[in-house]
């Protein structure tokens, strides 16, 4: 885990969990933004991504080992003794999801960002098609072509990170059974998770997800305090799109308006 601490006085503890691929240096910018206005930032990288990827042909981790990383960034932003927000993106926002499903969270709210519940893209027809050979094709890689030109329109960042070596989307076939899985699992769920705030934002021209099926999965919850924005215009990586400053002012005043509802002076 790393800890960016917040410049001046702290109000409150950011937890971020990235989507699948990426890494935490893609959050350098929103990371910034967070210390320069009070937060302090707690983040890592999932299982076998970042450097940890450099060594690895194809992602075969366990996703057990993600929701134990979860469980250990929250604790760790639970140890600074202030509000802590959990915040997810992609298959980051479907593992808090989860874990909100399961167990209790100890937070003052929940950011998630275009969570993965319906996927619009999908590994190779050839490869999906051995699934049916069970154990024998657990193993087999395959492509999941989810790039970054599909992940933000924002030209800066596609030029920064188009050639990022740590951005790793050779999966294998018993990876991608666990991620359907996952979702499938998360999406079912009837029962409601317990009742704190919750913003969602997705985006209106996201290529990686079906977005719908995220704002029907907020409806379903039962909460006293849920807020939904829709990006128009805007790809799947809201902090890397154009409207990126935006997209932080408003996910600021939510936190804030959660702060002041519980006490703390902003």
């Amino acid at each position: 885990m790393w800890k960016w601490e917040a410049d001046g006085q702290a109000k409150a503890v950011v937890a971020i969990i990235h989507s699948a691929y990426e890494h935490h240096r893609r959050y350098a910018w929103l990371i910034e933004k967070f210390r320069s206005s009070g937060f302090h930032v707690v983040m890592g990288d999932l299982p076998g991504h970042g450097e940890q990827a450099q060594n690895k042909v194809a992602h075969n981790e366990d996703f057990q080992s993600y929701g134990t990383f979860v469980d250990q960034l929250v604790e760790a932003s639970i140890s600074y003794n202030l509000p802590v927000f959990v915040m997810g993106h992609g298959l980051g926002a479907t593992l808090v999801m989860q874990s909100l499903q399961v167990k209790s969270i100890e937070c003052a709210a929940v950011i998630l960002t275009s969570p993965w519940l319906h996927l619009k893209i999908h590994p190779s027809k050839l490869s999906t098609a051995l699934s049916s050979m069970g154990k024998l094709a657990e193993n087999v890689k395959s492509t999941h072509d989810v790039t970054i030109k599909q992940l933000t329109r924002n030209y800066d960042v596609y030029s920064q990170d188009k050639d990022d070596s740590l951005y790793n989307t050779t999966i294998t076939l018993k990876w991608y059974h666990e991620l359907q899985q996952l979702i499938k699992a998360t999406t079912s769920r009837q029962e409601s998770i317990q009742n704190i705030p919750i913003l969602m934002m997705t985006a209106e021209q996201d290529k990686v997800t079906d977005q719908t099926y995220a704002k029907n999965w907020l409806q379903r919850q039962q909460l006293s305090e849920l807020q939904f924005k829709e990006w128009g215009n805007c790809f799947h990586d809201l902090f890397h799109e154009p409207e990126q400053e935006d997209v932080f002012l408003y996910t600021e005043s939510f936190m804030n308006n959660v702060l002041r509802s519980i006490g703390y002076i902003v």
